[in-house]
């Protein structure tokens, strides 16, 4: 892990990110990237037949932009790290899809204050869909963390072979921390597998598997996100890890994905993986 991206807006959930990253970065030698977007309506574009960087909005906000960096390089936590700030006018997802892939980043860390009831369902957090969209890991804060320590670290999962690549990631990201991750599968009612199995599936799943610093638990509940969120709640969790699949569109509408969901709804870090 060299390169770590942060989106920011400047907000308070911003900032928490910011310092996350920073303590990453003193730890593992890491560039900081710090990127925030400005996004302007396309039909007001279309009409001038122009370009974002010519719109006075558009220059009015990158030089306010820029009074920001100026503020927040001048912290504290930020001291002696090696911080490059950038700013694009684009949409939050599609912009930092994209610098992630120009700057070869290892690790996307953002602030998330979550998203609730209507606005979930039509909009959505922008840390959800920068979850579903993004190929490399992402790290989603919920709130300040002065030290920020992974003892214990859930992964969850139906332990199916496709998700042994995140599982390897996983496993990387608890080395850094020397964490143990606490496997969790979690049975529901309306896909329900004995215990037996449960066991003989996650037992292949890490055949050949040399990482010994973890447990596995089997949890019964309503549904997979709140199974995740009460096993994390009750060993008392630093981290939730889990595998996403992206779905976009009107799959996502009708199928919803449990990784985007625990993103919007846990108040503990998330660390998503793209399968």
């Amino acid at each position: 892990m060299k390169r770590i991206l942060v989106p920011t807006d400047f907000s308070e959930e911003a900032i928490y990110a910011t310092k996350i990253a920073a303590q990453f970065a003193r730890k593992y030698n890491c560039k900081i990237y710090l990127l925030h977007m400005i996004e302007l309506p396309i039909p007001q574009l279309d009409a001038l037949n122009t370009s974002y960087s010519e719109l006075p909005e558009a220059m009015f906000f990158m030089k306010l932009a820029g009074q920001r960096f100026e503020t927040l390089m001048a912290k504290d936590f930020l001291k002696d790290i090696e911080v490059h700030d950038i700013v694009k006018t684009n949409t939050t997802f599609e912009g930092i899809t994209s610098t992630c892939k120009e700057l070869e980043i290892d690790l996307i860390v953002m602030g998330s204050h979550g998203a609730t009831g209507f606005k979930e369902m039509f909009i959505g957090s922008n840390a959800e869909k920068v979850v579903r969209t993004s190929k490399i890991p992402v790290l989603v804060i919920k709130s300040p963390n002065d030290q920020f320590e992974v003892n214990n670290m859930v992964f969850a999962s139906d332990f199916k072979l496709d998700h042994k690549d995140t599982y390897k990631q996983a496993i990387a990201f608890a080395e850094l921390f020397n964490s143990k991750i606490h496997l969790l599968y979690v049975n529901t009612p309306n896909n329900f597998i004995t215990t037996d199995e449960a066991n003989k599936r996650i037992h292949a799943f890490l055949k050949d598997n040399t990482f010994s610093n973890y447990s596995i638990n089997i949890y019964n509940d309503e549904t997979v996100e709140k199974g995740i969120l009460n096993f994390a709640y009750k060993i008392n969790a630093d981290l939730i890890s889990i595998s996403t699949h992206g779905r976009q569109g009107i799959a996502h509408f009708l199928n919803g994905s449990i990784s985007e969901d625990i993103v919007n709804h846990a108040k503990r870090p998330i660390l998503t993986f793209k399968l």
